[in-house]
């Protein structure tokens, strides 16, 4: 019986010691002058006389600054990764289409030049069938030619 008597003494001694340094770090938190600022206004008497309110308060202030803070770090970093992927994106397109303009033109001077291989090409024959079909051209050539 004793030996409890001294165990409850001994833990209300704790608990007095624990009360105290408890209502020494109060003290020292409001003479802090952010804190003192903070509860001259509105905001801080109502928090003042609502002290359950103001633990959810703060127990809520602290426990989402890690998933708002984790979501403006997602944010931060899709916006970043969509302006360099936009970035490669657009380099991607801008080279395929050089590519592809490339190629074209290159078709299309080839089919330029194979034309005009072919038309000087069929050049010379048609013009000497036609002077034999039709002499009339030869003579107005030649008759050019002399004057």
């Amino acid at each position: 019986m004793e030996m409890d008597q001294c165990s409850s003494k001994s833990r209300v001694i704790e608990f007095q010691q624990l009360f105290g340094s408890w209502a020494t770090l109060l003290s020292r938190f409001y003479d802090d002058p952010k804190v003192a600022q903070l509860m001259k206004t509105r905001i801080g008497q109502f928090l003042s006389s609502r002290p359950f309110f103001a633990l959810t308060v703060m127990l809520f202030g602290a426990m989402s600054a890690i998933p708002v803070g984790m979501f403006l770090s997602f944010a931060l970093v899709t916006i970043i990764m969509s302006a360099v992927g936009l970035v490669f994106f657009e380099a991607f397109l801008l080279f395929v289409g050089g590519t592809t303009l490339l190629c074209v033109l290159s078709g299309i001077a080839l089919f330029s030049v194979m034309v005009s291989f072919i038309f000087n090409a069929l050049y010379f024959p048609i013009s000497n069938i036609l002077s034999r079909y039709n002499p009339n051209l030869t003579k107005q050539h030649d008759v050019q030619e002399k004057e």
